[in-house]
């Protein structure tokens, strides 16, 4: 049984309700003998109760568990600094659907379980991507996908999808976008675009043109052992830019490649739930309904 005895807070304060959440979080916690870590750019909001404020590279070195308040993407955002480190993530939803979240904000009594052994954890594989240009090289890392998409202006734009390992052509999209997802990320921006979903735990790529300009444009499938290589390019000088799990732009240049794989690391998410993957679904989007 893994004792998580330091947990990294991480509250996302622009959502409504977030911060009042992350004081009853910091509460149970401590009853539950356990050490709060927030980040020092927080202290003054939080100034005045038991925790310790560090650093945010400290924040998650020093941490056995990263707990996340806020939506999705709040998860999303900390994951790339907590698979590095190996630290895994447990999210409080305070957005609109949680796929990712493990916990509503009426559950805290479920944080009892950390201490008696009560969850599991699911490793949900990343996508490694690479930006190479005539500049240089660029990484990162996504667990919902990697989008590649025209500018502000009413363009489509010509893509070239090839697998890396042997050049090999697959195929050209004339769209506003490619959506390059893991599993996790099917039921996210894939999915509005009318990707299928696919079980999170499984292993595989999932490319999704976005409003292609062609009668049978469809949704591919790779093995999580492909790399798919991607270039970009629009008639005029309107930009194309590469954009890794929602935030942060990359200006793709015609010269330039993106590469996709399944990376090295992955992320680890606690789940207090005994609840499958389908049900949660089910449950998320009879809640829209």
């Amino acid at each position: 049984m893994n004792d998580f005895q330091n947990i990294a807070v991480i509250p996302n304060l622009t959502r409504n309700g977030a911060y009042e959440a992350s004081l009853n979080v910091i509460k149970k916690l401590q009853s539950l003998d356990m050490n709060v870590l927030l980040d020092q750019r927080m202290e003054q909001k939080y100034h005045g109760l038991a925790v310790t404020f560090k650093d945010e590279k400290s924040l998650y070195a020093d941490c056995d568990l990263v707990l996340t308040i806020g939506g999705d993407g709040t998860i999303i955002h900390a994951s790339r600094y907590a698979s590095l480190l190996g630290k895994p993530l447990l999210g409080i939803n305070m957005g609109r659907l949680g796929f990712v979240a493990g916990i509503e904000p009426d559950e805290l009594d479920m944080l009892s379980m950390l201490r008696e052994g009560g969850y599991t954890v699911e490793k949900r594989m990343m996508l490694r991507v690479v930006h190479q240009s005539p500049n240089g090289k660029k990484e990162f890392y996504a667990l919902n996908d990697a989008v590649i998409s025209r500018g502000s202006l009413s363009r489509l734009i010509d893509i070239d999808v090839f697998l890396a390992e042997d050049n090999g052509y697959i195929c050209n999209y004339r769209a506003d976008g490619l959506i390059l997802s893991t599993p996790t990320g099917s039921s996210a921006y894939s999915l509005a675009a009318g990707g299928p979903v696919v079980e999170p735990t499984m292993k595989c790529i999932l490319m999704t043109p976005v409003c292609s300009h062609a009668l049978f444009a469809r949704p591919v499938l790779f093995s999580h052992h492909s790399e798919i290589a991607v270039k970009a390019s629009c008639d005029d000088n309107t930009e194309v830019f590469l954009t890794i799990d929602g935030a942060g732009t990359v200006i793709v240049r015609k010269t330039d490649t993106v590469s996709v794989s399944c990376a090295k690391i992955v992320t680890e998410l606690i789940s207090l739930k005994h609840k499958t993957f389908y049900r949660v679904l089910n449950d998320k989007f009879a809640e829209r309904g």
